[in-house]
């Protein structure tokens, strides 16, 4: 475990100097919320899960039992207690997106958790920030991790019909993001599409393109959001936007509960081999009503995420009920 002094010394230095990004800020935060009593949580649990100060019951059970598909007890092989979860450098920021959960809970309640962009479902029922949206998941437990990277919405002051006609997309391209290597090879020379792998050294080094900003991205009408390893990064804040993303359907969700969203209605849907995509951006440049009623869906759904005390309370639930069957 780190010393509280070590924590102190840690954060005195991040504070003394200009937070240069979110990260930093968010490290100096949490290191900060490390250091307090976790008795000073468990003593508030009850009364924020109090079901008569909770608004918006129906939906936010509707989430829990989304996330935490578990229906029955359940036992653990291999687990680590609430009391022996600890800091550590690697996949730090999922430590702190699970600790923040976590504290409030009796210190000798056990779980199982895996990190990182997971695409297997566990064993044994785990904290995953990723799984795959068919199939048996029920062990796999949706929490909101790594959220520094992925809820970052936006506010765009660009009206539709004002961005250009054009689909864009700048990331990474790897040798196992199959997906994204594909529509590369349909489109990179698509007079629609206006994509680059932003890493020069990716072997087809003909597809490299410098970085965008986010400000220089919402210029555009159609942003294509690919999966790479799991999810797609920037599904989020495109749909908190006045773009449209376009995709095929999902294969992997997150909290962000990509597998309840609809084709054509909160996105433009694309074929799973990309053979549509001058059809649909075509239908929806003729018909920018059309366009509008997505963005429109998009946004109302994004909204649902915006709440922090009903995220933080569809949360802990969660881990409620997870903790509740672990026998």
């Amino acid at each position: 475990m780190i010393s509280g002094y070590k924590i102190k010394d840690s954060v005195k230095q991040l504070l003394s100097t200009r937070m240069s990004t979110s990260k930093e800020l968010f490290y100096a935060t949490n290191f900060l919320k490390y250091t307090i009593p976790q008795f000073l949580y468990k003593s508030r649990l009850s009364k924020l899960l109090d079901e008569k100060n909770i608004k918006n019951l129906d939906y936010v059970k509707y989430r829990v039992d989304y996330c935490n598909k578990l229906d029955a007890p359940f036992k653990l092989n291999n687990a680590t207690s609430i009391k022996n979860f600890k800091f550590r450098h690697a996949f730090s920021t999922y430590f702190f997106d699970t600790y923040e959960l976590t504290k409030y809970f009796n210190k000798n309640y056990v779980f199982n958790y895996e990190f990182g962009d997971v695409v297997t479902i566990p064993e044994e029922p785990s904290f995953v920030k990723s799984r795959p949206i068919h199939g048996d998941n029920k062990n796999s437990i949706l929490l909101k991790l790594n959220k520094i990277r992925h809820y970052g919405f936006v506010k765009d002051k660009i009206d539709f019909s004002d961005k250009k006609n054009i689909v864009l997309w700048r990331g990474n391209v790897t040798d196992n993001k199959v997906k994204r290597i594909a529509f590369f090879k349909a489109h990179f020379d698509n007079e629609l599409c206006d994509i680059g792998v932003t890493s020069r050294k990716f072997r087809e080094k003909k597809w490299f393109k410098e970085k965008m900003t986010l400000g220089e991205q919402l210029k555009y009408k159609f942003i294509l959001s690919l999966e790479g390893h799991d999810v797609a990064t920037n599904l989020k804040w495109v749909m908190s936007s006045n773009s449209i993303a376009v995709m095929p359907t999902p294969e992997y969700e997150t909290w962000f509960m990509e597998g309840t969203l609809i084709p054509d209605y909160h996105y433009i849907h694309i074929k799973k081999d990309y053979s549509d995509l001058d059809e649909k951006l075509n239908f929806y440049l003729n018909n920018p009503e059309k366009a509008a009623e997505i963005i429109k869906n998009a946004n109302a759904y994004v909204d649902n995420f915006k709440d922090k005390k009903q995220e933080r309370l569809i949360s802990l639930l969660i881990l409620k009920k997870y903790f509740d069957l672990n026998k």
